[in-house]
């Protein structure tokens, strides 16, 4: 079942990799404070997610947090080190955390996660969530194939 407005985020264990390393985070301590916009998507290095989803986020960050988000985060049900690679290739670094679900354990908490074929397997639904001091306060939940309610464009319409 998907995760609704009013409920706390489900404990589960991300992943960030930075210079140092690979460091696991427990989402309900990641979450607890603050304003954060996360957006889920199906996987790095895929096609709306690299030509548009990312990219838009990046370029919106700095209007994000004159709305008054704290943080924003990236979710993907890839490994830690594909999403860091992906995340530089787009210039993430000091607008945009990219979390890790490589065995789609967040995803899964979070009510998600969805099965996308023999190429793709398990993945994250394409989403944006906003989330304050740990409750969720607002999903915006894609159709398959669609790329509208999850765009930074629409999010800021919603905080």
């Amino acid at each position: 079942m998907t995760i609704e407005p009013g409920q706390p985020i489900p404990q589960a264990t991300f992943q960030i990799k930075t210079e140092d390393g690979v460091d696991a985070h427990e989402s309900a301590d990641y979450f607890a404070t603050g304003r954060t916009v996360m957006f889920a998507l199906p996987g790095a290095f895929t096609a709306t997610c690299s030509a548009k989803h990312l990219p838009e986020f990046v370029d919106r960050a700095d209007d994000l947090k004159a709305a008054g988000v704290d943080r924003i985060a990236c979710l993907a049900v890839n490994d830690a080190h594909v999403m860091k690679a992906w995340g530089d290739q787009h210039a993430t670094a000091g607008k945009i955390d990219m979390l890790a679900d490589p065995h789609a354990e967040f995803s899964r908490a979070l009510g998600i996660a969805v099965h996308m074929g023999a190429i793709l397997g398990e993945r994250a639904t394409r989403c944006a969530m906003i989330i304050d001091d740990g409750v969720l306060t607002g999903i915006m939940m894609e159709e398959v194939g669609a790329y509208e309610v999850s765009s930074p464009a629409h999010v800021l319409t919603q905080l």
